[in-house]
């Protein structure tokens, strides 16, 4: 559960810390957009780039932010796999009935492993410089138009906002109810996949009970604050665009061109 970086947030001052959580959020979504626009590995490496100064202007750690791959890792090999086993190409390595193993199954492969690595590590940028309040913050704001056909979008941004605290929470709560079925002689590290799945009752139930105990909880404490949402609501803070702002979508921009050009001017690897 350690692995499971979305939803945590690193504390730290840096220039994507105080970039505006609308932007940042435009900014995700214009990074996946060039992921998948990418046919070939120059656009893949231009990506890769782009994240790396983040990741340094962030003042996060390389270690952390590879952390968030670690937690899937075997979804990325098994795709992996997937691909080389059942992607035919023209020069062919290995054949075996359904399965094959070629030169461009196994560039594919890593084109798609790739792919996905950025796009895990990129989403946990988002959750790793921004706070939940700041994210919801930004959430609400572009779904603002949506008001006018009656959404309750400060509600979705609440709900949201509550579901992104509770993930490190219910984290730790697993950890420590795990620890103490352990100490009272539970066994999580048998074989076979039944006896997985019996091990894991143990840790379920007390977990869902934690979770609606703390879900009553906050509802009595929002109820004590006499909280009732609403269009008349007030902000603390208020959202304002800035020249680091204006740096980023230029950034994000430059991106998206070059990401289109090289698509149309460079061939694909398989």
């Amino acid at each position: 559960m350690k692995d499971v970086s979305f939803g945590q947030f690193y504390p730290v001052d840096s220039f994507v810390h105080r970039l505006d959580p609308r932007l940042k959020i435009l900014f995700l979504i214009a990074y996946i957009v060039a992921i998948f626009l990418a046919s070939n590995f120059y656009g893949l490496a231009a990506c890769a780039a782009v994240l790396v100064l983040i990741v340094i202007f962030a003042r996060i750690p390389f270690g952390k932010v590879l952390r968030a791959i670690r937690g899937v890792t075997f979804l990325v090999l098994f795709t992996a796999v997937l691909n080389v086993l059942f992607y035919s190409g023209e020069t062919v390595y290995w054949e075996w009935g359904i399965f094959c193993i070629s030169f461009e199954g196994i560039i594919f492969s890593l084109f798609l492993a790739l792919r996905l690595v950025l796009l895990v590590v990129c989403s946990s940028m988002l959750t790793y410089t921004t706070t939940p309040v700041s994210l919801t913050d930004g959430v609400e704001s572009l779904l603002t138009p949506l008001k006018w056909i009656r959404i309750p979008v400060h509600e979705i941004a609440l709900i949201m906002s509550i579901a992104l605290r509770f993930i490190p929470i219910l984290m730790d709560e697993t950890s420590r109810i795990k620890n103490a079925q352990m100490a009272r002689g539970a066994d999580f590290e048998s074989r076979g996949l039944g006896k997985k799945i019996k091990a894991t009752i143990p840790i379920l139930v007390p977990l869902l009970l934690s979770a609606f105990r703390r879900a009553d909880e906050l509802g009595d404490a929002m109820d004590a604050r006499c909280y009732t949402g609403g269009k008349h609501r007030t902000k603390y803070k208020k959202l304002r665009f800035t020249w680091r702002d204006a740096v980023a979508f230029l950034l994000g921009a430059a991106l998206i061109a070059g990401v289109v050009v090289m698509k149309i001017y460079l061939p694909a690897p398989y």
